[in-house]
Order: C-alpha cells, then structure tokens, then sequence
C-alpha cells in the first residue's frame, strides 16, 4: 500500500470519528469526599456536579447527533449528564434497534460484535456503549436511570423485584469497566411505590459495582431521602424540586416548599448519616408552568439560575440544569412533541441558561471548596421570603451571599478572619467581577448591588478576608 493510500485511510478515520468505535476513556471515579458532603476525584480534588437532562440521548439520537451534543455540553463546562437507559418498555432507538426482547425487562436484546458499520452487529446496547465511551473522552460522566418509573409502575404485574435484579445484574457486568458511569436509580416516582423494585435494583447494583455511586431520582416535590436515605446502596441523595410555581404547589402529600428548593437541601444537609445531595430537577428553561399548561408562561434562564444558586448556596454538592427542548431531543422528524416544545434540541443547546450554569461552577471552585458552609448567620436582619429570600455561604477567608432580585442587603461579618474584607459583585449572567472595595469588618455592612431591583437582576456579594 502505498504512503499516499495509508494516509488517506487515517484521515478518513479521523474525520468520519463519529462512526469508529472509540476506545473507552479512563475517568477518575467519583467518590463522597471525606467530610461527606461534596465530591472528589483523583485523590481528593473538588468535583463539583454541574449536570444536564439528556433524557432522551440513547433513544433519540444517532451517533453524529449525539456526539453534536455532547461536544456542546463539553464546551459548555457541563460534566455530567442524566439519561434514561429505558423510556419506554418497547424502547427503540434512533437506528430501530428494540431495548428488550418482548418487552421483557430480564432480557435485553443483544448482538454478537459491536461494529457500528454492520447493523446486524450493533444493537441498542453497543449505541449505549458509543455514546458513553463519547462522553468519557470528553470528560463527562453518565448518570444512567436504568428503568424509568412510569414504565415500572404500568408494568407493575410484568416487572418484580426478581426480573429487576436480573436486568440490574446485566447493567452491572456490561458497564462495571465504565468509570465515568453513575447509576440513578427510580426516575420521577415515589419511592414508596414499587419499593421493592428500587431496592432490587439498588443492592444489586451496590453488589455488582461497589465502586460506582447510586441514587435516586424522585419525583417532583419530593427527595430520596424520604425513603432510602438509610439504604447503604444510596451514596447521595437527590431531589426534584419540579417545574411548578408556588402558586401551583397544592398537593397535600407533597411537602409544601413551593419553589423554595433550598428548603429540600436543609433537610436533607441535617439528615445522618451524611450523605451529599443536589437539585437533580429544576425547573427547565423553556418549560411550561407546571408543565402541562402550555398557554402559561414559560420558566426562563432568571429562574434556573436562581435555582442552581440557592440550592448550592444551601449546601448542595452540585446542581442539574434542564432546558424542554433538549431533555427530550426534540427533532424535525418527531410528529409530536411534548410539554408544547417548539424548538428544536440542537438550537436550544444554546439557550442562555445553559451558557450561564458554567459561572456557577467557576465561583464554587474558586475559592477553597471542601471547607464551605451554608451560613445564614452571615445575613444580618431579614432574610427576605420567596424571590427576595438572600442565600449565604462561606469559608473560613471568604464568603457568597446570592440575591435573586437585586435589593439592598446587610451583612455580619464576624465569622470571617481578619480585620478587613475585599467586597465584590459577582454576575450570574456573565460571570464576571467588579467592585472590589476593602472595608473595615463591622457586625453589619451595607450593600447595595447593581441594576434597580427586579426578579432576575440577581447577584453574588464577594466577601474575602484580609
């Protein structure tokens, strides 16, 4: 063969890399940092969870598509995405390529080989493989939902505590080599129907893959810790604070926090044992109120970023942005779409809340990341109700105060060392720093942020010592 063939060869395979099986990356796993409450990899680093819903990856999109996706995600600062392994109980994918054979959640359908030029090779379960070796290459970890719940509570009489455990033990030995695989358990169910199919699931699992993080995607108001937080397959604890607004929050059985999700991380943050936790369903942008209604207004980058700020600020180890467009890989070849989606997943991929969850991960690792409290003490007077409720952080040398709506705000000081502090205003929008005025500490400082006050005009006060 000749030198001018061979390197025609390795430039095709470069350039056509979407459709060459990739040799699977090597993450660090991630594990529960030693005070319990974050993150870590590659012995004791921060690992901050910043999250999006892709449900539908695996089912939706091929691979040009997917690897689209995850390269934006990548570029996006995003390291971890949701995604349901089985949506439906006769899931096929993109290619035609069934989930199960005759729906039977103790039999997934496989091929001998995996080559993704022969469709007689790759199956469901080898574009699973691809997209996860993509994202590993990237930097991206998985968070797998194995069964989603509506598919276990239809199939209640059809899918036990014993073909769950057959289809957990299958999941476990195809993906035990994967480390930037997390499994998350249920998916927008309570945990208090189907138990015994969550924890089949989840044992098998903690069994199988000891080294892999577990937990559990409930459904909205409500949080895994409600049922499995004393389970030793949970690592961590989710919730899902949802997609209504507090005037939408009328359930009796749900708890009455209303959009107030740093209320879930509260309870969660004083719960023992020690388990970290994090909003794993937010409000989407792009979504309607409370879903189902989509002559009602829709949730918008303000609202995910107030999300993701009060939550973290209360303690949680990461945050999960989702956008309606592309938790659903909505496509022009859909003949419907859900929750009134109007665009399309690759134009929504660049919506401005999902360019804007990046600062919020930047501003938790700036400053040293293990050592940081949630600390309302720092907020001197009224904390404010609903949009004007002012969240607080710190460390021993620096401190986060989060305003959603921009109003003037004091300060208490006293916890933080030294005899001066350097104010700052941190932009949620854009990520940038201004100010930097030092001042003497004093039991309480004023401060005013910029803009007028209004629901969305929300900014971070900066307090370093000095």
């Amino acid at each position: 063969m000749t030198t001018k063939k061979i390197i025609g060869i390795v430039l095709l395979a470069i350039i056509g890399f979407g459709f060459v099986k990739p040799e699977p990356a090597a993450l660090p796993e991630i594990k529960v940092s030693p005070n319990k409450r974050y993150f870590t990899v590659n012995n004791n680093q921060p690992f901050f969870w910043l999250g999006d819903t892709g449900w539908l990856l695996f089912s939706k999109l091929k691979r040009d598509e997917a690897e689209k996706y995850l390269e934006t995600r990548r570029q996006q600062g995003f390291n971890v995405i949701q995604v349901m392994v089985i949506h439906d109980i006769k899931e096929v994918n993109a290619y035609g390529d069934s989930a199960l054979v005759s729906s039977n959640l103790a039999k997934p359908k496989v091929t001998t080989g995996n080559n993704p030029e022969n469709a007689a090779e790759y199956d469901y379960w080898d574009h699973i493989d691809w997209i996860a070796d993509r994202a590993a290459a990237k930097g991206i970890y998985m968070a797998l939902v194995p069964v989603w719940g509506s598919v276990v509570k239809a199939k209640a009489s059809h899918i036990n505590a014993e073909n769950a455990k057959v289809y957990a033990n299958f999941l476990a030995e195809r993906y035990k080599n994967r480390s930037n695989i997390i499994w998350m358990n249920g998916g927008d169910i309570s945990g208090s129907e189907c138990t015994d199919v969550w924890n089949a699931i989840g044992a098998t699992l903690r069994q199988q893959n000891p080294e892999k993080l577990i937990t559990y995607h409930p459904r909205g108001r409500t949080q895994s810790s409600t049922w499995f937080h004393n389970e030793n397959w949970l690592d961590f604890n989710c919730f899902q604070s949802g997609h209504r607004t507090y005037a939408q929050d009328t359930s009796k059985k749900d708890l009455k926090y209303g959009e107030d999700n740093w209320k879930y991380v509260n309870v969660d943050y004083n719960k023992t044992p020690v388990k970290p936790t994090l909003d794993a369903e937010p409000s989407y942008e792009k979504i309607p109120y409370g879903l189902h209604d989509v002559t009602l207004p829709r949730w918008k980058a303000a609202d995910v970023r107030r999300y993701g700020y009060w939550s973290v600020f209360a303690g949680a180890c990461g945050y999960t942005y989702g956008n309606n467009d592309v938790m659903q890989m909505h496509k022009p070849s859909d003949k419907m779409s859900a929750y009134g989606s109007k665009e399309y997943w690759y134009q929504s991929i660049n919506d401005p809340g999902a360019k804007q969850m990046v600062y919020l991960k930047q501003l938790m690792l700036s400053r040293p990341y293990f050592e940081r409290v949630p600390d309302q003490s720092l907020v001197a007077g009224k904390q404010g109700t609903r949009y004007n409720y002012l969240l607080a952080t710190r460390g021993d040398k620096y401190a986060f105060i989060y305003t959603y709506t921009g109003k003037n705000f004091a300060v208490n000081t006293a916890k933080l060392s030294g005899s001066k502090v350097k104010a700052s205003w941190f932009n949620p929008r854009n990520g940038q720093i201004t100010g930097g005025t030092i001042m003497a500490k004093s039991k309480t400082l004023n401060f005013n942020p910029p803009g007028n006050p209004a629901n969305g005009n929300d900014w971070v006060l900066i307090l370093d010592s000095i």
